[in-house]
């Protein structure tokens, strides 16, 4: 009976699986809109830093629990020693546990890894060095070009007193508000 048990859990777990790499390759997988952190935005002050990441209890973690439980359960099943359900149902729980949080540190680590230069935090920059690829009119906007963390990044930005500022000058972010920087020649 509890080799029935296992078998139907590592065939649920592989055919969830099976189904959410089939959905998620034909309908865009994780593309859900949900507004989490800072929803992939930069914010001034914002400590949040939006990271993508997955819950211990989401449905990839619970699966990989119930397919390990129920692989380990059939090989427990055929040890003499762990062959009682009393042995092998703890044992294959242990073992889907392990497997799980395997899981839930691989994806994590991943995501981690894979996203952790993609956006600058907006909070970081002032003090930064940039310099004007498009030129500030007097008391209008402009555009600035800055590089954080190996990579260049470009955003609108204002002189802090509303002077004018030529392209191609160097600057000194002072402050951010919203998505707007506001600069000052550097010295």
């Amino acid at each position: 009976m509890e080799t029935l048990l296992y078998a139907v859990c590592l065939g649920v777990g592989l055919i969830f699986t099976i189904i959410s790499a089939i959905a998620g390759h034909f309908f865009g997988g994780g593309d859900a809109h949900a507004d989490v952190g800072t929803g992939g935005h930069a914010e001034a002050g914002f400590d949040h830093t939006g990271m993508p990441g997955i819950s211990f209890f989401s449905p990839t973690v619970l699966a990989s629990f119930v397919t390990a439980f129920g692989a380990f359960g059939l090989i427990f099943t055929r040890i003499p020693a762990t062959r009682s359900v009393w042995a092998s149902a703890p044992l294959s729980a242990i073992a889907g546990g392990v497997v799980a949080w395997l899981v839930f540190v691989l994806f994590n680590s991943m995501f981690k890894a894979t996203q952790s230069s993609s956006e600058a935090r907006m909070s970081t920059l002032v003090g930064l060095s940039a310099s004007i690829i498009t030129p500030i009119p007097a008391n209008g906007v402009g555009e600035i070009a800055y590089v954080q963390g190996g990579t260049r990044y470009t955003a609108p930005a204002r002189e802090e007193r509303g002077r004018p500022i030529g392209s191609g000058q160097a600057v000194r972010i002072c402050r951010i508000v919203g998505n707007q920087f506001y600069v000052q020649a550097a010295n």
